[in-house]
Order: C-alpha cells, then structure tokens, then sequence
C-alpha cells in the first residue's frame, strides 16, 4: 500500500483558512499556508496591517483577502465568518494568533490592564472557536484549528506578564477541552506554543522605547535570550512552518495536542 506524497499531504488547495493577526507570526502563518495553496483570509484590528500582508501575499498569485477584526467583540467575529463564507464559500482552517502582551508587574496593573489581554488573548479564542466549528460543522467535512498559545501556558519567561500567562493557560485549556467536544465532527485542535520569536512586536519592546514602570526590557531580553540552548530567537516562520503542519494531512491523527517551538528554552 503507497502512502501519498509529503507534497501532497501539506497541498492545501481548495481550503479556506482565516488567520488572526497580520504581521509576525500571523504573516507567516498566512504565508505557507496561502502558498499550500489555501485561500487566505487575514483578519486583524488595524485595518492597514491586514491590508499590507494581504497585499504582499496576492502579489505573489496567492489568493488572500484582509478584513478589520477585533476578536475580542462578537459581531466583529460573526462578520469575520460570514464575509469569509461569502468570499470563498467555506472556512477549513481556523489560526486563533491575535495577541497582545502588554509588560507590566502585577502591582502596577489595573483590573481594565488585566481585562483587555484577556478579551483579546482569551475571550478572542473562545468567540472565534465558537463561531467558526459551527460553520465547520454546518459543512459536514471536518476542520483544523490551531490556537497559538506560548510558552509562557507552560513556565512564566519574565515578570511583567501575569496577565498574559493567565490568558496563555486558559487558551492551553480551552485548546484541550474544545477538542474533545469537536472530534465527532472531525474538527482537530491543536495548538503551537512559540518561544522568542523575534517578530515585529517584540523588536518594538526592544527598541528605545520607555518601558513601564518597574520593568527593564534590556535585562528581561538579555535574560531570557541566555536561556535559550539555540542561543537566538526564532523567526516567525519557524511558527509558520508548523501552522502549516498542523493545517495539513501531515498531522491527521493530532488532536488536543501543543507543539512546543522554542529553541530549547523550557530545558533550562
């Protein structure tokens, strides 16, 4: 009995994926999984970044579409689902990758600090998942969704993050609960757990600009780059290289399961 090519298990063509967040990883996600062959929907809150990475991948004969989204609210996520059905006539493949992490220690942070990462963080996976699986189940042909989630669901990597670490464990338990609930429909989840990934974002944290109050970004980054066995940060690809295993028939007997993509760090 032939098995069927690595080429032809990770050809996406004729599967419409949505991927949250525009640059970073969320570009790089989008652009494997557009190049697989999937038509690409890129969602995200500033309506020029998904332009610009929507731009960038049809100027390579790729099919990919933007849409402003604010995961955190409901209809912002309805929409996203219905425009993306209308667009391209299903979704297959979902990548919960919206984020923020804004730095600051625990006795600085207020409630609406600590409520707006996990609006975005947590209640964004939650209201994507839902709305989404039921278009995926409406299809009858099963689906993929990949929760980007961080080491940090796993081991704090700085102080300064509570809020993050909070919504990252809950995404890691959502990501196991939601596949239990969804594999009678053939809908695999399936998370990736990011170390340092050196992606527009954090190279903004890394910049001159001032840091909150109590916390020194330079120490917090020299810090956490000695920890890492591989000795340099990631590059978004390396999430986006996964996203696409994930996506794909390469992992057709994955569920419930978080990658961890690293560089080592959790050994130390």
């Amino acid at each position: 009995m032939s098995s069927p090519s690595a080429h032809t298990l990770t050809d996406l063509s004729g599967k419409t994926a949505i991927v949250t967040g525009a640059v970073g990883i969320g570009y790089a996600i989008a652009y494997r999984l557009a190049e697989a062959g999937a038509n690409v929907m890129i969602a995200s809150r500033k309506r020029e970044d998904a332009e610009r990475s929507a731009q960038a991948l049809t100027e390579r004969g790729w099919i990919v579409k933007a849409l402003e989204v604010d995961v955190s609210k409901e209809d912002d996520v309805i929409r996203m689902e219905r425009e993306t059905v209308e667009a391209f006539g299903g979704i297959d493949i979902l990548v919960n990758n919206a984020g923020i992490y804004p730095s600051m220690p625990v006795m600085n942070m207020t409630l609406a600090d600590f409520e707006a990462v996990l609006a975005v963080n947590l209640k964004g996976v939650f209201l994507c998942t839902k709305h989404v699986a039921e278009q995926m189940i409406k299809q009858g042909r099963g689906g993929k969704i990949i929760n980007i989630t961080s080491i940090d669901a796993l081991h704090p990597s700085s102080v300064g993050l509570a809020h993050y670490d909070a919504s990252k464990h809950g995404a890691w338990g959502f990501t196991k609960n939601s596949a239990l609930e969804l594999a009678p429909h053939k809908i695999w989840v399936n998370a990736i757990a990011p170390g340092g990934i050196l992606t527009p974002g954090v190279k903004k944290l890394q910049s001159a600009a001032p840091a909150p109050q109590g916390v020194d970004m330079n120490k917090i980054t020299e810090s956490f780059l000695a920890k890492i066995p591989m000795h340099r940060f990631g590059d978004p690809d390396e999430i986006g290289k996964v996203a696409l295993f994930l996506a794909s028939d390469m992992s057709s007997y994955m569920t419930g399961t978080q990658i961890i993509v690293d560089g080592g760090v959790l050994l130390s």
